[in-house]
């Protein structure tokens, strides 16, 4: 064994001693530049004129060849140095700063020549194009530039320029084709900043850029999106939000693809989903992707935050809640958010609070209640939401998330009178939802999401006397599960298409112990739906072209097909204006009745039902619009026309107060509209001024007349707003216009009141023939952002809603008194309203 070692040893001195030879061998043939050029000089009797630093870094072996012009070129070749004869005797020999490239470019998929592909040298004014064969040469390239390679669909290369010298053998690269999201963003700042519209029309609302809108402080999500022409509140909440004359419950709330039963805290004055935690939001009135099914007058889709590295943690307060969020890496692929918020209403008694309590209780029994001076009461209210959301990427191809969120309202009153007696009244709801989702990439053209999800609705009251309890509850129960199937067919075209399966159960619950008496409707309906949409994208033209076949099925009622249709095309006409037509064939089979005025202790008024094809069937609607838009630098103007036909609407949702009420007629409603806005943009302000014209009528074959104005036939709307940004300072002012809404009046005189009914029943003139006087609301807020740290950013705000303290009449109805008298009851505005914020994130 120590004799193999010798021998080892032997030979690797050896060889090592023979690669030492050759190196030095080697070595010893090369010469320095300087002392060789002056050799020629000699030799060849001519002169060199260089600069010594620089020949002084090379050294080169001399040429075999006796031939002067061979030699020049010899060093030329080895050197990269520039030699230039200035006559039969002298030459110059400089640095070159320059060089010629050249390469040849295919496509990555059947390595198809691209032809008129871009070649730009960046920070020079250097460029060409490929020829038909993909092939590109360039002279006088400098030697340390950049060369960018463009071609529209393809993944954009970057080469340095010594990687293409033309005296190295052409070399042919492969370009990659680039897939792109077909939604592109067209309008980059829209109203204020964090909003924008895209091609499709849809609005997307950025919340961590938002900038600011009058009257608000903070981005709450269902606030904000009352700023667009054709959305409106006719009662001042965000769960009661009318798009183009509709109902709010033909929205379709989405939370991270689950659907939302619930949107609103303080019984809608305030959003249910915490705007910090929401990360963007995408608004669609018309030409809805067919992978959306309900919701007949708009889709309100909301996602958190869905990128694992992110890190954020935040806080604060304002003068109604407090919150904090936070998103916490857990590992290079895994992360964890959560955001909870709660009210501090029931323990610190704001003027906020007051007006809130106020505008909300103003119609309720509790209000009612307190009326006598001789009745004490004690309430407890409070409100609370949480979410979370946990993400884990597999590997960079597949991508898992989980989400939860929970909201809640409640509310507990108990009243004692005169004579000591105790009645006690509570109110409990709440919505808790739950999903998850895997996300694949299977190649560059394919993908996929599947997502599952439950979500649980339960609107609870009790309310005991010494007489009577009654008990009332609305429960809602649907499991979800979608599948979207992505395929990019080219660089311009490609297609989605997938299946859903939703179930929906709906109970309802009516107990009464004095007299006794129960009512219990329960039912479930099922919906499969397969979906398809053809995307087609270029510079000027985007087209959304798709159908959803829904097979609805309420077990043990009916079944039913539908097919809804779905349009979407924006081209571009002209530099700076854009056309758009949008249409789309939708349906839904949950709605909201309001069959009791004091339902719910009177506050939440609104119980969800299943169409059933006999008192209630499955509502559909049409829509088709044209719109025209001018964008150019600060200037924005577009202008939309649209007509939406709705079927299938009962009396019972529509909230009827007059003689057809309960009568639960079936029939429809169309609208006729056009928005206009006008919107000058800059660094640091955004003005716009917005109309909204709406036509809207219903039609009921067993009412007289047959038509008449719809519940939200608001005609005119008219929103005038300016923001400004001064260093830390954003201020935003506002004033918002409407036409006032119709309502039914009794009939003058003796005729108002028929007495030999029992009970006594009010005889009302034509249904919505009146009109309440007009809707006038002037906001202002202004936000301050400091530094607090390097690490700790703040913001202070402060608000004032309706600063001019007018009093606006938002709803009007008539009911007969125990004395057998006619009494009107209005229901209010909010007053002036301050609020004022604090915020803290790192």
């Amino acid at each position: 064994m120590l004799r193999n070692k010798f021998f080892r040893v032997i030979f690797y001195c050896f060889f090592f001693a023979i690669s030492y030879v050759t190196s030095a061998q080697e070595t010893s043939n090369t010469i320095p530049l300087l002392k060789y050029i002056q050799q020629l000089e000699q030799t060849f009797n001519i002169r060199f004129s260089y600069v010594d630093k620089d020949v002084e870094p090379f050294n080169i072996k001399p040429s075999t060849s006796t031939n002067l012009n061979n030699i020049l070129s010899y060093i030329t070749t080895k050197t990269d140095l520039k030699l230039t004869q200035l006559n039969k005797r002298y030459f110059a020999l400089s640095k070159e700063n320059t060089i010629s490239i050249h390469a040849k470019f295919l496509d990555n998929f059947e390595q198809n020549t691209i032809n008129g592909a871009s070649v730009e040298v960046l920070q020079h004014n250097i460029a060409t194009v490929t020829d038909s064969t993909g092939y590109f040469t360039l002279n006088k390239v400098p030697k340390n530039a950049v060369i960018r390679i463009r071609f529209i669909g393809y993944k954009t290369l970057h080469f340095n320029a010594t990687e293409l010298n033309k005296n190295k053998p052409v070399n042919t690269y492969l370009l990659s084709q680039h897939y792109v999201e077909l939604n592109e963003v067209i309008v980059s700042k829209f109203l204020t900043t964090g909003l924008r519209k895209s091609k499709n029309g849809s609005i997307v609302l950025k919340t961590t850029d938002f900038g600011i809108l009058p009257g608000l402080i903070e981005p709450d999500v269902l606030q904000t999106v009352q700023a667009l022409p054709g959305i409106k509140s006719s009662n001042e909440t965000v769960s009661d939000i009318n798009v183009r004359g509709g109902t709010n419950d033909q929205n379709l709330v989405l939370w991270e693809d689950i659907k939302m039963y619930q949107s609103g805290h303080f019984f809608g004055l305030i959003s249910a989903f915490n705007p910090y935690l929401t990360n963007s939001v995408s608004i669609t009135k018309n030409g809805t992707s067919p992978q959306y099914g309900d919701g007949i007058s708009s889709v309100i889709d909301m996602r958190t935050n869905n990128n694992v590295k992110d890190s954020f943690y935040g806080g604060g307060f304002n003068m109604i809640t407090a919150d904090i969020y936070a998103q916490v890496p857990i590992t290079n692929k895994g992360a964890f958010q959560f955001s909870a918020r709660r009210s501090v209403t029931d323990f610190l008694n704001s003027p906020t609070y007051n007006r809130y309590f106020d505008k909300t209780f103003q119609d309720s029994d509790i209000e009612n209640d307190t009326e006598d001076s001789e009745v004490t009461r004690k309430e407890d209210f409070y409100f609370y939401d949480i979410t979370a959301k946990a993400m884990y990427n597999i590997n960079k191809n597949h991508k898992v998330r989980f989400s939860f969120i929970q909201m809640n309202n409640a509310l507990k009153y108990a009243e004692t009178n005169a004579n000591e007696e105790n009645s006690n009244s509570s109110l409990d709801q709440q919505n808790t939802s739950f999903g998850g989702s895997l996300q694949s990439t299977w190649n560059s053209k394919l993908t996929t999401k599947i997502n599952a999800y439950r979500t649980y609705y339960n609107l609870n009251t009790l309310a005991v006397t010494n007489r009577q309890e009654l008990q009332q509850n609305n429960k809602v129960l649907e499991n979800g599960l979608k599948l979207n199937v992505n395929y990019k067919i080219n660089s311009t075209m490609g297609i989605l298409s997938g299946y859903q399966l939703i179930e929906t159960g709906i109970l309802n619950l009516t107990n009464v112990t004095q007299p006794p008496y129960r009512k219990n409707i329960k039912g479930v309906i099922r919906t499969n739906a397969i979906f398809s949409e053809l995307n087609y994208n270029t510079t000027k033209l985007k087209a959304q072209v798709g159908a959803r076949l829904n097979y609805i099925e309420n077990l043990n009622t009916f079944k039913r097909w539908i097919l809804e249709p779905r349009l979407n095309i924006n081209y571009s006409i002209a530099t700076y204006f854009n056309a758009s037509i949008l249409g789309e064939y939708k349906s839904q089979s949950t709605n909201q009745i309001i069959d009791l005025e004091q339902n719910f202790l009177g506050i939440e008024k609104r119980r969800w039902i299943l169409a059933d094809e006999d008192e209630l069937p499955i509502t559909t609607s049409k829509q088709l619009s044209a719109g025209l838009n001018y964008d150019k630098n600060s200037i924005y103007i577009g202008i939309e026309a649209f007509y939406k036909n709705v079927e299938g609407i009962s009396t019972l949702t529509q909230g009827f107060q007059n003689q057809d009420q309960f009568n639960g007629e079936i029939g429809k409603y169309n609208i006729k509209g056009v928005e206009f806005l006008i919107n000058k943009k800059a660094n640091n302000y955004s003005t716009w001024l917005s109309y909204t014209y709406n036509l809207n009528n219903y039609t009921f074959k067993d009412i007289t007349p047959n038509t008449f104005p719809n519940n939200l036939d608001i005609r005119h709307t008219i929103t005038f707003a300016t923001t400004y940004n001064y260093k830390n300072f954003k201020i935003g002012a506002g004033i918002n216009y409407n036409s006032g809404k119709p309502y039914t009046e009794p009939e003058e005189g003796n005729n108002a009141l028929d007495v030999l009914s029992f009970p006594s029943k009010i005889n009302y003139k034509d249904p919505n023939s009146s009109r309440l006087p007009s809707y006038v609301r002037a906001d202002l807020s202004a936000l301050y952002n400091f530094k607090i740290n390097k690490k700790y950013k703040a913001t202070i705000g402060a608000s004032v809603l309706n600063v001019l303290n007018k009093k606006n009449i938002l709803n009007r109805y008539y009911r007969v008194t125990n004395d057998n008298e006619i009494e009107t009851v209005e229901s209010v505005s909010l007053g002036i309203t301050p609020n004022a914020s604090f915020r803290i994130s790192f």
